[in-house]
């Protein structure tokens, strides 16, 4: 459990530690994005196609 500690420790000391978070929290972001706008579209599609049944059954 002491070398897991202490490896983690390193590992955030080092430059590449701080990098990783930055591309971690980024990519958060980023999937935050994509998945609001595919959400979106699929209630944009949703109503779109709800229209063209209503005016089908008309």
């Amino acid at each position: 459990m002491s070398q897991l500690l202490n490896s983690v420790k390193t590992f955030l000391k080092s430059d590449d530690g701080p990098t990783s978070v930055e591309y971690c929290v980024m990519m958060a972001f980023i999937f935050l994005v994509c998945f609001a706008a595919i959400g979106e579209l699929g209630a944009t599609t949703k109503e779109l196609y709800s229209d063209s049944l209503a005016e089908i059954e008309k």
